[in-house]
């Protein structure tokens, strides 16, 4: 199951393949590492990584799903963005990143009402699309004012989690 990680403005896809002892094999945006990872001390780990080594520091902050990650060079701001993430994001009414184009599912779910139609504006905070996942339904909000450019889905399709749902154009 991939995960997102948010190192400053960079947001990387980061998926485990394989695990077997300290061999661990990722993918991150669609490429793959081999690496050799040993937790040294409580919050530090020593990664290898074809014959070089890299020594990061994961301190907690005081939030959950969040670290400062140390490495001999440079300091990090990191953040999990995994589906749990993404599910309670959407469950605080829809709240998105400021001048989110796209909706996406963050788990997977079934459409139950498209509340928009192609070329209909919308203002930050109408309601968009509502799935039903988990026994629970969601309501998902345009993060910005804009004009419905595509809908990617229809009413009962089941989707995938970070499944576009649909897009929104700026305002002409």
């Amino acid at each position: 199951m991939a995960i997102e990680i948010k190192l400053g403005d960079r947001l990387a896809k980061v998926e485990l393949l394989a695990e077997d002892g300290t061999q661990v094999k990722i993918m991150v945006d669609n490429k793959e590492y081999d690496l050799d990872m040993q937790q040294v001390e409580n919050g530090v780990y020593s990664v290898m990584y074809k014959g070089r080594s890299f020594n990061v520091e994961l301190i907690d902050t005081d939030s959950p799903k969040k670290y400062s990650v140390n490495t001999f060079y440079h300091s990090y701001d990191a953040e999990i963005i995994d589906a749990e993430t993404k599910y309670l994001q959407a469950r605080k009414g829809g709240e998105m990143d400021d001048e989110q184009s796209t909706i996406s599912s963050p788990m997977p779910g079934k459409v139950v009402k498209i509340q928009v139609g192609l070329g209909e504006e919308v203002k930050k905070g109408d309601t968009v699309i509502i799935i039903s996942a988990m026994k629970m339904e969601s309501e998902y909000k345009a993060g910005k004012d804009g004009t419905i450019s595509e809908i990617f889905v229809n009413e009962e399709d089941t989707v995938d989690g970070n499944q576009p749902l649909v897009f929104i154009d700026d305002l002409d």
